[in-house]
C-alpha cells in the first residue's frame, strides 16, 4: 500500500519529537548543533571547530544541569497551567473589581511600585558597583588575551575565554597565579604562547610550570620572588653562613626569599661554566668560589691569561698562579699526570675507600677560555716538533681532566664571554658542565647553553646578578661578593690541606705544601756591593727547595743551576758570561737587572725580593751575594702582576 503525504509527515514529525525529547534529556541543544566539548557530567572549555555564531553560555554547561533546568522549567509550567485553569474565573472577578475601584487600587500600589523601583535601582547600582573590577578585568586583559592567544592555542573565536583564562583580579600582585587551560593535542610553540601571555599582561619576571599531562593540561603563571639587592659578605649573617657552608658545596649566592644557593661538587656537578659578557662579574663568582675552596684546604691553580683577573690570589698558600701561556701549558700537562696518577690510586683503593685518599681538592680556575685556547694552539704550533700530535697536549689534558673529575675530587670552573662548542673543544665538552652561570647573557647564549629552560627568562643588567643552571631548572641570584681583601683574609684563615691517609699497598704520596710567610731576605742589599768575580759562589741551603718540590708535586718543576762543585775543594770561577744566553745559571740582582731582565730596573727588583711572595728563591750564594736562577726569574718576569687598566669585576 502506498504511503500518502501525510503519513510521512506524521512519520517526520514523530522522528523530530523523539529527536528533540532525546537531545532534552541527554541535556544538549535542543536544535542538534553540539557547539562546545561539554558533555553529560563535564562542562565545556573550548568551542569545536566549524562553529559559527555566537555561543551562549549555557551551551558550556555539562548535560545533567541543563537537564535539570529543563524538568524544573516544565515542573513549573506545568503547575502554572493547572492553576491558572482553575482560577481562571476568579482571577477574572478580580480584575473587574480593581478595575471599577482603579482609583483606589493604583493609590494602594503606588508606595509598593515606589518601593520596588527603588530596591532594583539600588540593587544594579550595587551589582555595577561589585562587579565593576571583573568587567574592567575582562575588557582590559582577558578579552584581550584571549584575542591573541586563541589561534596559537587552535581554540576558536567563539570560545568564551572565561572557560580556560583564570586570571585574578590581584594578577600583578607578586603572590598572583594565573592558570590557563590549555588544548589536549598541543600543537602550539610554548614559547610564542609564553611571550603573548608576558607581553598582553605587562608581566615581568615570571615563572612558566607547563602541566600538559593528562587530559586536563595547563599551565601555571607565578611572579617570582626577587633575589636580596646584595650579598656582602661582610654581613655577619653571611659570614656565618658562609662558615657553615659544607666543604664541597661553597655558597654561590642567595635566591628568592634569602635562599641560599649552592651546587654540590661531589653530588651535583664536578665542573662550573661561567657565561657573562664584560662586567658581568665573572670574576667575582670565580673569586667566590674559590677563596671558599682555599678556606677548606684546597688547592688552587689560577690560568688567567688577562694576569690580573685575581690579584687577591697572589703568593697565597695553596695556590698556584700561571700567567703566561707557556707556563698554562705546562701546568695544564702536569695537571692531567696529577689525574691519571689518582686514576691509579683509585683503582688500587677500591671500592668503599675513602675519597680524600687519593688527594686533596684541587681547584682548576681557567679565566677567558676563548683568548686562552687560542693561545694555547698558536704556543703548540710554534713548539711542537715532526712527529708531536696536532692537538695541543695541554688541551687534551683538560678534556681528560673534565671527563674524569668528579672521582679525582678535581674540578674546573671555567670563564667565558662566549662558550661556544668550538672555543670549548666540542658540544661533547660542554655537556661536562652540568652546572652553568649565566649573567647579562643573550638570547642566543641561553638557546645555546640553557635550552631546557624555556622560555628564557629577561637578562638584567642589577650588578650581581646572574642565572644558576643546573638540574634543568634556573635559580635567579644574587652572587656573593667579597672583596679581594676579604678574599685573601678568608683564603688565609682557613685550614691547610692535611696529610692524607696512604694506601698500605702504594708508595706514600707527598703532602701538600705548608703555609709559608715569605720573609725579606737578610742580605736585602748584599749583592748591592758583592759582586767581586773573585768571590766563590756557594751552593744555598738544598733541604727547602727539596721539601717544596716533594710539598707541590702538581706546580711545575722548576729548573734551578746547581752548582757541581763541592765549595771547599772546587777553585774560584767566575759567573757564566750573560752573552751565552744560558738560563740555567745562577746570577745575581745587578746582572740580572742588565742582562736578562730588561725593561726592569735593579732598584724593582729589590723591592719585588721583599714585597712580592711569588719572588723565586734564592738558588745559590756567592759571598754575602744571593744569586737566582735566570729561568725563575724570567719566569716571574712574565707573571709578575701588571698594573691593572681596568676590571671586570663588581664593585
Amino acid at each position: 500500500m502506498a504511503r500518502t503525504k501525510f503519513d510521512k509527515q506524521v512519520d517526520e514529525s514523530a522522528d523530530t519529537f523523539a529527536r528533540g525529547i532525546a537531545r532534552m534529556l541527554a541535556g544538549r541543544d535542543l536544535d542538534g548543533v553540539r557547539r562546545t566539548d561539554a558533555t553529560f557530567w563535564r562542562s565545556g572549555t573550548r568551542v569545536l571547530p566549524k562553529v559559527e555564531g555566537k555561543v551562549r553560555r549555557r551551551s558550556y554547561k555539562p548535560g545533567w544541569r541543563r537537564l535539570s533546568f529543563r524538568l524544573a522549567l516544565g515542573g513549573g509550567v506545568a503547575e502554572s497551567g493547572y492553576l491558572t485553569t482553575r482560577d481562571l474565573d476568579a482571577t477574572r472577578e478580580t480584575l473587574t473589581e480593581l478595575w471599577e475601584n482603579r482609583e483606589t487600587a493604583l493609590a494602594t500600589l503606588e508606595p509598593g511600585g515606589i518601593a520596588a523601583a527603588s530596591v532594583l535601582t539600588v540593587g544594579t547600582a550595587t551589582y555595577m558597583v561589585l562587579t565593576r573590577e571583573r568587567r574592567e578585568l575582562m575588557r582590559e586583559w582577558v578579552g584581550p588575551l584571549h584575542e591573541a592567544l586563541h589561534q596559537p592555542l587552535g581554540l576558536a573565536e567563539q570560545t568564551d575565554p572565561r572557560r580556560y583564562l583564570h586570571i585574578p583580579k590581584n594578577c600583578t600582585d607578586d603572590d598572583a597565579q594565573i592558570r590557563i587551560d590549555l588544548p589536549t593535542r598541543l600543537g602550539f610553540s610554548r614559547d610564542v604562547v609564553a611571550d603573548l601571555i608576558t607581553q598582553k599582561l605587562a608581566l615581568q619576571g615570571v615563572t612558566f610550570s607547563w602541566h600538559p599531562e593528562g587530559r586536563k593540561p595547563y599551565v601555571l603563571v607565578k611572579k617570582t620572588r626577587k633575589p636580596p639587592p646584595t650579598a656582602l659578605f661582610k654581613d655577619p649573617k653571611t659570614r656565618e653562613l658562609v662558615a657553615k657552608a659544607k666543604e664541597s658545596a661553597p655558597i654561590i649566592g642567595f635566591g628568592a626569599g634569602g635562599r641560599i644557593v649552592s651546587v654540590d661538587l661531589d653530588a651535583e656537578s664536578p665542573h662550573i661554566l661561567v657565561n657573562a659578557s664584560t662586567g658581568g662579574g665573572k670574576s667575582v663568582t670565580l673569586r667566590c668560589i674559590a677563596c671558599q675552596m682555599l678556606h677548606h684546604g684546597s688547592r688552587v691553580f689560577v690560568l688567567d691569561t688577562k694576569r690580573i683577573s685575581h690579584l687577591w690570589a697572589r703568593g697565597l698558600p695553596g695556590v698556584t698562579y700561571c700567567a703566561d701561556v707557556a707556563d698554562i701549558h705546562d701546568q695544564l700537562i702536569a695537571l692531567g699526570r696529577e689525574g691519571r696518577r689518582r686514576t691509579q690510586i683509585a683503582d688500587d683503593l677500591g671500592i668503599g675507600a675513602d675519597p680524600k685518599a687519593i688527594g686533596p681538592r684541587l681547584l682548576i680556575l681557567l679565566e677567558e677560555v676563548n683568548a686562552t685556547m687560542k693561545q694555547l694552539a698558536r704556543y703548540w704550533e710554534k713548539t711542537r716538533e715532526s712527529g708531536d700530535p696536532k692537538v695541543s697536549p695541554a688541551i687534551d689534558a683538560l678534556n681528560e681532566i673534565l671527563y674524569m673529575g668528579r672521582q679525582l675530587r678535581m674540578h674546573v670552573l671555567l670563564v667565558a664571554q662566549s662558550a661556544t662548542a668550538r672555543a670549548l673543544g666540542g658540544p661533547e665538552v660542554r655537556e661536562q658542565f652540568s652546572t652553568r652561570i649565566l649573567a647579562r647573557y643573550s638570547v642566543n647564549a641561553w638557546r645555546m647553553l640553557a635550552p631546557e629552560v624555556h622560555p628564557a627568562p629577561k637578562a638584567t643588567k642589577h650588578r650581581g646578578r646572574a642565572q644558576v643552571v643546573t638540574g634543568g631548572s634556573a635559580t635567579e641570584t644574587q652572587v656573593l661578593f667579597f672583596t679581594e681583601p676579604e678574599a685573601h683574609e678568608w683564603a688565609s684563615t682557613g685550614k691547610t690541606t692535611a696529610a692524607e691517609p696512604q694506601h698500605p699497598g702504594l708508595p706514600e704520596q707527598p703532602g701538600p705544601p705548608a703555609l709559608r710567610q715569605p720573609a725579606p731576605p737578610a742580605d736585602y742589599l748584599a749583592d748591592a756591593w758583592s759582586s767581586d768575580p773573585a768571590l766563590q759562589p756557594t751552593a744555598a741551603d738544598p733541604a727547602p727547595a727539596a721539601a717544596e718540590l716533594l710539598a707541590d708535586p702538581w706546580a711545575i718543576p722548576p729548573r734551578i743551576a746547581t752548582p757541581t762543585a763541592e765549595p771547599d775543594t772546587a777553585p774560584a770561577t767566575s759567573p757564566p758570561d750573560p752573552a751565552h744566553g744560558d738560563d740555567d745559571q745562577a746570577v745575581g740582582l745587578r746582572q740580572a737587572a742588565e742582562h736578562h731582565l730588561p725593561g726592569i730596573t735593579l732598584e724593582a727588583l729589590r723591592f719585588a725580593r721583599a714585597k712580592d711572595r711569588t719572588f723565586p728563591k734564592p738558588a745559590a750564594k756567592r759571598g754575602a751575594e744571593l744569586l737566582y736562577s735566570a729561568r725563575d726569574l724570567k719566569k716571574w718576569a712574565r707573571n709578575r702582576p701588571r698594573a691593572p687598566t681596568g676590571t671586570t669585576d663588581l664593585d
